[in-house]
């Protein structure tokens, strides 16, 4: 059964993007693109399940969160788009993709290849719990219980995008860490469904990350034949670290379509 996602739509005609965000991220983390996109197209940006302003629920399986992001196209009266997923929500546009070919005009992956991977967010996982637990009065102190477990300072801005203050100002995880460690094994999965995506197709990469490394490309290109390779410098959140020259890779993409 799919969920109700919390979702901005920014109107207008013509086949929309539609963007999806990857594991803790969430629809704000995509602001300046969503901006910058919705003056040439219709932008329709969501929040995953257990993630951002979406209702918590159980289960974080390929094929429900694909599922929750038809529902939305359903909603806003949209037969066909433009997918585009960063990480988890790559492969969650793949899912889409396969189990709802009718529904996709293209594919834009970024950072993320169609197989399993191993379970190396231990880290990640005991920061937000840190959080968590800690109930932080403000940024500073939340950063500092999440540099308990994770050195980096751009990983900590990311994962610091999930707080929230409360009516009593503490603040509190938007994300529900107890459905994302539980789902954690599907999140890691590879994408639902069988067979090659035949649709136009973008994967953009960064050098720095090892998540669409040049081992993984034949699995890449079985699943995503049509698929253009971009490579960024930059390491797995490239859509914020190098923001023009992915912006760019994009339109280029979509201009062609």
């Amino acid at each position: 059964m799919s969920v109700a996602l919390n979702f901005s739509d920014s109107g207008g005609e013509g086949t929309p993007l539609v963007i999806v965000h990857g594991l803790l991220g969430s629809a704000d983390n995509w602001r300046s693109h969503i901006k910058h996109f919705a003056s040439h197209w219709r932008v329709i940006a969501v929040d995953l399940r257990n993630h951002g302003g979406s209702p918590h629920v159980s289960g974080m399986s390929y094929d429900e969160m694909a599922e929750d992001v038809v529902a939305v196209l359903d909603s806003c009266g949209v037969d066909r788009a433009h997918l585009l997923g960063h990480s988890m929500g790559g492969k969650v546009v793949m899912t889409l993709a396969r189990q709802y070919p009718d529904r996709v005009a293209s594919l834009m992956v970024a950072d993320i290849a169609p197989v399993t991977y191993e379970h190396h967010h231990d880290t990640v996982f005991s920061a937000m719990r840190a959080v968590e637990q800690g109930q932080p009065g403000d940024r500073r102190d939340a950063d500092a219980l999440m540099a308990e477990f994770v050195a980096d300072k751009p990983t900590r801005m990311f994962l610091a995008t999930n707080l929230k203050r409360d009516e009593g100002g503490v603040l509190r995880l938007r994300v529900n860490m107890d459905a994302i460690e539980q789902g954690y094994p599907d999140i890691m999965a590879a994408p639902t469904g069988q067979g090659a995506i035949d649709v136009p197709c973008l994967v953009v990469r960064g050098s720095r990350s090892d998540y669409v490394s040049d081992e993984r490309l034949g699995a890449v290109h079985d699943v995503l034949p049509h698929a253009e390779l971009v490579t960024l410098d930059a390491g797995h959140w490239l859509h914020t670290e190098k923001a023009e020259e992915f912006r760019g890779a994009i339109e280029a993409f979509l201009e062609q379509r």
